[in-house]
């Protein structure tokens, strides 16, 4: 198995059991941009590949991975090709006609709908065993379906597709200044996976001399919800694996924070959130020594 050493950790802890069970599995690392070079994955898919991962879009820094090119080498090869679409839904456009993928997965609580509901969309010549034996949805899962929340999963889907130009024009501007605005009044930030292309909400920001953990406290104290890796992870104190495969030291990834904007997210809350910076920065670093 091929796959990239960024993906989400729901999908590195399955890579990992495969592992245990005997696969040998080929994890690719990104540049020092956060994003996974093409060339580095088709060498990696050596004749014995039978299944390739790669994601959509980075889940922490936002960086839009080469998945359609990869998606089209793999059809070449004759290689399962699975991409990760979570963070990319409902944020840019997603076309399986442009990644000619064999099974792509989403989270429905990323584009507005209810938690604890996704989708696996498998091509119908791909066989996919169940996990637990059952005969729902054409045998391949036990259990029965949660219609409700399916059927929310599917209007929220609709309705981020139907404002999906104007959502990602309107992040983009409120994130690009948030960036502006922090790098200008404060020294010592930078901005991970900057220099590659990205989805429209997220920002991760380094620090340099901070400690994130105490920034983050400093922040969620004044009602500002950030997270210093995976948002499922948050309350970790390990370093993001991801900034860590993109080159940085564990004590530059322990100091960078993860800030996300929503359908709700407005100018005013941006300056709100540059000025908590401005004012908690120094004092953070300052306490770092």
């Amino acid at each position: 198995m091929v796959t990239s050493a960024v993906e989400h950790p729901a999908l590195l802890g399955a890579v990992a059991q495969l592992e245990r069970e005997g696969a040998h599995v080929v994890r690719v690392a990104p540049g020092p941009d956060g994003r996974v070079r093409e060339a580095d994955m088709l060498e990696a898919l050596t004749p014995d590949a039978a299944l390739c991962s790669l994601m959509w879009a980075n889940n922490e820094t936002g960086v839009l991975q080469p998945a359609r090119e990869v998606a089209l080498a793999c059809r070449q090869r004759g290689v399962l090709f699975h991409t990760d679409a979570v963070q990319a839904a409902g944020k840019v456009p997603l076309s399986l006609r442009e990644v000619d993928a064999d099974l792509l997965s989403l989270s429905a609580h990323k584009f507005g709908g209810p938690p604890g509901v996704g989708v696996l969309m498998v091509r119908k010549s791909v066989d996919v065993r169940a996990l637990t034996p059952g005969h729902q949805e054409g045998g391949r899962r036990g259990g029965t379906q949660n219609v409700p929340y399916a059927e929310a999963l599917a209007l929220a889907l609709a309705l981020a597709d139907a404002e999906l130009t104007e959502t990602t024009a309107r992040l983009t501007t409120l994130r690009d200044a948030f960036e502006r605005e922090v790098t200008a009044r404060l020294p010592g930030v930078h901005i991970n996976g900057g220099a590659a292309p990205r989805v429209p909400n997220t920002s991760n920001l380094r620090f340099d001399g901070v400690e994130g953990e105490s920034l983050l406290i400093a922040l969620d104290l004044e009602g500002i919800c950030v997270s210093s890796g995976a948002a499922c992870a948050s309350g970790t104190l390990t370093a993001s694996h991801v900034l860590r495969a993109m080159g940085l030291s564990p004590a530059q990834a322990r100091g960078s924070l993860r800030f996300s904007m929503g359908p709700g997210t407005t100018e005013a809350d941006v300056a709100r959130v540059v000025d908590a910076l401005v004012r908690h920065v120094p004092h953070v670093r300052a306490l770092a020594g």
